[in-house]
């Protein structure tokens, strides 16, 4: 279909694609037949990169109606860079019928970052586009294409057209370089920026969905950028398991420095359909600066990742009658149904989410009450849950487990899954957890032994209102946070383990071993779940607020709460518009944010007490042209849960505000509950919000809060996600359980109300400040990653940790993590900071107590403060 390449460049929507025949004769130049086949439609964006600043382009955007019949089914707005160039545009009207292409074409100029931005926003059913075309004026520079059929990778860079930005990896670090490279030794080179950004240390790269067995090409791009010697850089490279290079040294292999060099190999996919190519080091550190798969002459072309085909999970069969929409990627299992059919599904799903990272897909997969002989393998964006009253009602033999395979035991990014409500009867007598940060477990019974690291390095992890019969063993976890739990017996510890309200913990020995316990919850309200009663109808319980609590709500029988039908909530959709959802909220209705990304192009206003507001799926929502995409008022017993804050590329001030600026009332016999509430920037592209969460309103309760600036993926740099502070408390008595917060630029947390409470702080620095100047707040060096306000009287902390790893320039210090008045209320407990792989140092742990953390001595530990 060449010279169209596959689907690229976008951010939200949906895909679909039809058989009709298109009638393109009304069209000069039209696309090829197959392009007005296929669309993406609802509320979208396309962000073209790598344009000259400030040229000019014509924008021509194809378009065919194939599925309504009539004019006034599916109208649409269109912008490019802000300015709007289609009003309510209605494909079938303009076209003169269905299935017959139009085009309309823009005379647009590329932003100063050399980006068009096009987004679609509907006004009627779901905007669509069938084909874009971005071409240069006469005479300009031509914009690449890939190679048809290829994969074409800027390892540890952003998109250089042709080649798509980093992805398909695991480990590793990325750097980039000014440096002018020289590629007349290279018969068809990578554009020069390939050449200037690389991914370096023990790495791999896992391409998936190629034939197996069949035949590619594989081509390694490398220069050497940072030694001036040969013998400075030396490693391996091996392709699905064949050593293909040894002791191999970028320099003397290109004959000198900032000269490129590629090696070509011939190699076949392996039965599972992907090639995986792994880098080790001898010397130094391994890297490569880019990498193409193509496949062999007549073969089937590879994949890119935003267009990837996955395979197809098994369907389960009509929902019975009354069965709510809950969308296409809920899969509810009976168990009445074959063990081998619900395998089939589980397993398909999980090989296309083992490794989709900064993926689109969202599944959520739900178990009826019942017995289940299967083995749930968790992969990112799939949330597992039981439908019965007690976890007991759903039991799962066999296992429920998150490994880091993929990352060769590495679990470190085993982000963004979960499992709940479930009990698990472990073949083998072991579970394993391998969990990183937001992959939380709640409400589950596990007749056995739990095993929370996979052989490689761990650093999560959050375990609520869970039974563990047998011994939990943290093994490599590098910090834990365990409520209101009981567990059979635990081992080990690294750094910051925390217990609170949990039964069977070990005792307090921070910090050797580093074990933190709180023998009582001062006061918490458990995640709302769904369920399904005898007669097959759907509700929401959600659990009562229970005060200095310890282990499970449902150890002695049915919890105290209240079921809310499934009526009483709005199920929405990816598509659905911001207004129907207010719309609904404001006719009384909770709201439930079925599997997908929703694109936002307004504010969600939460105004009712006791209003629910539940994802399933890890539901991911998206503010564009920089709204705040959530709004709370001040108001009694608001629950929020299960959803993920995904930073859009026009920059936000906020995107979860908890309470109007100025909040007063009191709401302490009936808090606002953030559980499993979780905030990206960047990572999955480019992202940006001043402000993560803020939280204005008096006695909210946090429950397993990530709040991430990303350090990897796509859109990551120190100017291309900026984020300056993740959690803002400005009311008072707020309570934070399992708070995570890493990378922001400027004080991670700022914490300006009186009564605070947090029961287990993770932190770390961010890695990429170009150099000290950059990130000095006044004369300080760096920002505290925790800083309670001068005006705070009372404030106080438990098993809090604070780490760096400054990798762009490793002489950079943090001045210490932690400031505090030094006033006789504000006490921490339990400190601890770490120089990861001693680069990097923090000088003080709080204040000007405690420390230093660095290359020479890279942990340190303070027990109390004052």
């Amino acid at each position: 279909m060449a010279p169209f390449i596959a689907d690229s460049y976008y951010s939200g929507g949906t895909t679909a694609s039809t058989s009709n025949a298109i009638d393109t004769s009304g069209v000069t130049n039209p696309a090829p037949q197959a392009v007005y086949q296929s669309n993406r439609y609802g509320n979208f964006t396309y962000t073209i990169p790598n344009l000259t600043a400030g040229a000019a382009y014509t924008v021509r955007l194809h378009f065919a109606e194939t599925y309504w019949n009539a004019a006034g089914k599916r109208v649409f707005n269109v912008s490019i860079n802000g300015q709007q160039v289609l009003t309510n545009f209605d494909i079938y009207a303009a076209a003169g019928g269905a299935n017959k292409a139009v085009v309309k074409e823009f005379s647009v100029t590329a932003s100063t970052s050399g980006t068009l931005t096009i987004q679609f926003s509907t006004v009627v059913d779901n905007a669509q586009v069938n084909g874009l075309e971005i071409l240069p004026p006469a005479g300009g520079t031509p914009i690449p294409t890939p190679v048809a059929g290829a994969v074409q990778i800027n390892a540890g860079g952003p998109a250089v057209a042709p080649f798509i930005a980093d992805s398909y990896y695991s480990g590793g670090t990325t750097a980039s370089t000014s440096n002018a490279i020289d590629t007349s030794g290279v018969t068809n080179p990578a554009p020069q920026a390939v050449y200037q950004s690389n991914r370096y240390g023990n790495f791999t790269y896992t391409i998936p969905n190629l034939t197996a067995g069949a035949a590619y090409t594989v081509r390694l791009h490398f220069a050497e950028t940072y030694w001036n010697a040969a013998g400075k850089r030396v490693f391996n490279v091996s392709i699905n398991g064949q050593q293909v290079l040894t002791n191999f040294d970028i320099y003397a292999a290109a004959g000198g420095a900032n000269k490129a060099v590629v090696k070509e190999f011939s190699v076949t996919a392996s039965t599972s359909g992907t090639l995986t190519i792994q880098f080790s080091t001898v010397v130094d550190n391994a890297q490569v600066n880019g990498l193409e798969i193509l496949p062999a002459a007549g073969g089937t072309p590879t994949p890119t990742p935003t267009s990837a085909p996955s395979p197809t999970p098994t369907p389960t069969g009509t929902p019975p009658a009354g069965t709510p929409n809950f969308g296409p990627n809920v899969y509810i299992f009976d168990p009445s149904m074959p063990s081998s059919t619900i395998q089939s599904t589980l397993d398909a799903i999980y090989s296309q989410q083992q490794t989709n990272q900064f993926g689109t897909n969202r599944y959520a997969l739900l178990f009826k009450p019942g017995t289940y002989n299967v083995t749930v393998n968790v992969g990112f964006y799939t949330q597992v849950l039981g439908l019965g009253r007690s976890p007991d009602d759903v039991v799962i033999n066999g296992a429920v487990n998150l490994d880091a395979a993929w990352m060769n035991g590495n679990a470190t990014q085993n982000f963004w899954r979960g499992a709940e409500n479930l009990k698990i009867i472990p073949s083998g007598g072991w579970n394993k957890w391998a969990a990183a940060q937001a992959s939380p477990l709640h409400r589950v019974d596990i007749q056995g032994n739990l095993l929370l690291w996979d052989g490689g390095w761990a650093s999560g992890g959050f375990l609520a209102d869970s039974l563990v019969t047998g011994q939990t063993q943290s093994g490599s976890q590098q910090q834990w946070f365990s409520r209101n739990d009981q567990l059979g017996s635990w081992n080990g510890g690294v750094w910051n383990m925390v217990f609170v309200g949990v039964n069977g913990a070990p005792p307090p020995s921070f910090p050797n071993p580093p074990e933190t316990v709180v023998n009582q919850t001062p006061v918490i309200r458990e995640k709302p779940f769904l369920y399904i009663d005898q007669s097959g109808n759907y509700y929401v319980f959600v659990p009562a607020l229970r005060s200095n609590s310890q282990g499970t709500t449902w150890a002695n029988g049915t919890p105290a709460g209240t079921s809310i039908p499934i009526s009483q909530f709005y199920i929405a959709h990816p598509g659905d518009s911001v207004a129907t959802i207010n719309n609904a909220l404001a006719q009384g209705l909770n709201l439930l944010f079925t599997p997908g990304v929703y694109q936002l192009n307004g504010t969600i206003n939460i105004t009712r007490p006791n209003t629910v507001v539940l994802g399933l799926g890890l539901a991911t929502l998206v503010p564009q042209n920089g709204v705040i995409p959530m709004t709370v008022a001040d108001v009694d017993g608001v629950s929020i849960a299960g959803l993920l804050f995904d930073a859009g590329p026009v920059n936000s001030p906020v995107l979860l505000q908890v309470g109007p600026s100025g909040s007063s009332q009191d709401h302490t016999s009936n808090p606002t509950v953030l559980s499993d509430v979780f905030f990206r920037i960047g990572g999955a592209g480019p992202g940006q919000a001043t402000q993560s969460l803020v939280i204005n309103s008096n006695n909210v309760i946090g429950d397993d809060l990530w709040l991430w600036r990303a350090d990897h993926g796509s859109g990551v740099g120190w100017t291309v996600n900026p984020a300056a502070n993740g959690l803002v408390v400005n009311g008072n008595n707020v309570t934070m359980y399992g708070l995570f917060v890493e990378h922001y630029q400027q004080y991670e947390v700022i914490w300006n109300g009186n009564g605070g409470r947090t029961y287990f702080f993770q932190n770390e620095m961010p890695y990429d400040p170009p150099n000290q100047a950059a990130w000095m707040n006044g004369s300080t060096r760096g920002y505290a990653a925790y800083k309670v306000a001068d005006s705070v009287t009372s404030h106080e902390a438990w098993g809090v940790g604070s780490y760096c790893y400054f990798n762009v320039d490793p002489s950079i210090v943090a001045d210490r993590a932690f400031e505090v008045p030094d006033t006789a209320g504000v006490t921490f407990h339990d400190l601890v900071t770490v120089s990861l792989g001693g680069v990097g140092t923090i000088q003080h742990i709080i204040n000007n107590t405690g420390g230093p953390s660095n290359s020479t001595t890279t942990n340190a530990y303070l027990v109390s403060y004052p």
